[in-house]
């Protein structure tokens, strides 16, 4: 924890002495401090509470913030409910696992009762998602803050999410296309130290004939899982409420879970960062959170571009 913390400083000091370079105009570390100073706390003693309630709910929270991000930036629009005139992003078939949303709905509704109208659903996503990974014993960092809400959530646009199928090549250019480095993407990969994956997004790994990039003793637990269906779960790692770097040593072990995880140990490009983040977690907790505050601030909206919800199921 103490590394972490130190981590979290040195990062913090990169930011200011660049200047607070966030790529978007209007977005700071402080931007609630006089607006709703009591925001952060407010939210953080909710989460924590939440989480110590459920551990789960850490994977689940950093789950969504990238869900978010990644389909029409960080703005909230994974939060929005369908209509009878839309299907929304949250009922596609990539995110009906999504969850943590009425966790999101409580900070909300306590953040509007202190300050009305002040503090958007987009940023109540991205500091949830910040206190999951340190409350688990990840980085300690901070984001700006200012994102507004958005008002479009179409399920056509959730094409877009990485495939749990996509080989490391199809990995590095996706990710590329949105300005992250193939270190980036390992790095952000590594939030898979979290959490678990269904089956159904790992049991065509299990055909005849099985992927050979498997462990075969560890192909034989899949499959053990998948007797229980599609829904059935299985941990990326030992640890999977732990925020550690077991998630890559699992890889060089051959025991991704999914072939989108043990694919970066088979090329060699993303094969070295693996190793480097297997044998060194400071490493990998010093470039997650450095692509963590990179991925806040995918295409944010500022001004009349987007609003603060009211409620962050609906727009205004």
């Amino acid at each position: 924890m103490v590394l972490a913390n130190f981590l979290g400083v040195v990062l913090l000091m990169e930011l200011i002495a660049g200047g607070f370079r966030f790529g978007a105009d209007g977005l700071s570390m402080n931007y609630y401090v006089f607006n709703c100073p009591l925001a952060e706390p407010i939210l953080r003693s909710t989460v924590t509470s939440a989480l110590q309630s459920d551990p789960t709910l850490a994977a689940a929270l950093v789950r969504m913030h990238f869900h978010d991000c990644w389909i029409q930036g960080c703005d909230g629009s994974i939060l929005l409910d369908s209509t009878k005139d839309n299907t929304a992003e949250k009922d596609s078939p990539g995110n009906l696992s999504v969850r943590g949303f009425e966790l999101i709905d409580d900070v909300k509704e306590q953040l509007e009762n202190q300050c009305p109208g002040v503090v958007s659903c987009a940023d109540i996503i991205a500091m949830a998602a910040r206190e999951a990974v340190s409350w688990s014993g990840g980085p300690v960092y901070d984001i700006p803050k200012g994102r507004k809400d958005g008002r479009r959530s179409k399920i056509e646009d959730t094409i877009n999410l990485p495939f749990p199928t996509f080989n490391a090549s199809e990995l590095v250019r996706v990710f590329g296309q949105r300005g992250f480095s193939a270190q980036d993407m390992v790095a952000l990969s590594g939030a898979h130290t979290l959490g678990v994956a269904r089956c159904s997004s790992f049991k065509t790994r299990l055909s005849d004939p099985v992927d050979p990039t498997m462990d075969s003793d560890f192909s034989k637990a899949l499959a053990k899982t998948c007797s229980g269906g599609d829904n059935a779960e299985q941990p990326f790692d030992v640890t999977r409420n732990n925020f550690d770097s077991f998630y890559f040593q699992a890889l060089q072990r051959k025991a991704g879970v999914l072939f989108s995880d043990q694919t970066l140990y088979n090329n060699p490009k993303t094969k070295a960062i693996v190793n480097n983040y297997a044998m060194n977690q400071a490493m990998f907790f010093l470039d997650f959170q450095r692509a963590m505050v990179k991925m806040s601030l995918l295409d944010v909206k500022e001004g009349s571009k987007g609003e603060v919800r009211a409620d962050c199921r609906k727009v205004n």
